[in-house]
């Protein structure tokens, strides 16, 4: 039994460490990206607008805009690609899915 508890605690550390995210938190993702035969780290950091939580098939969409254009990646954070993952501001919303900021331009 406390064998069980001491191999898997790993494990749990990284799933509690990563389901941290919340809706609405401003995340910095380091994916790793392969190209031929080097393999570089790419960096993505976008605001939380959606989160499906299943244990280790938990999946967020996280936007950004750049040059005025919004782009939306659907991560896996438990995939072998993901090198980090990063809290960079948390922030309280009152709402589960924030598809209404697909709408939104500037700062508003």
């Amino acid at each position: 039994m406390l064998l069980n508890k001491i191999s898997l605690s790993p494990i749990d550390e990284k799933l509690n460490e990563r389901l941290n995210v919340q809706i609405g938190d401003t995340i910095k993702i380091d994916t790793k990206i392969r190209e031929g035969e080097r393999e570089r780290i790419q960096q993505f950091e976008g605001t939380v607008i959606a989160k499906h939580n299943a244990g280790y098939n938990t999946t967020m969409t996280v936007r950004k805009t750049f040059q005025g254009v919004g782009i939306e990646r659907v991560i896996l954070p438990f995939s072998p690609r993901i090198a980090g993952l990063k809290i960079i501001q948390s922030a309280r919303v009152r709402r589960a899915k924030l598809y209404y900021l697909r709408e939104r331009q500037g700062k508003a």
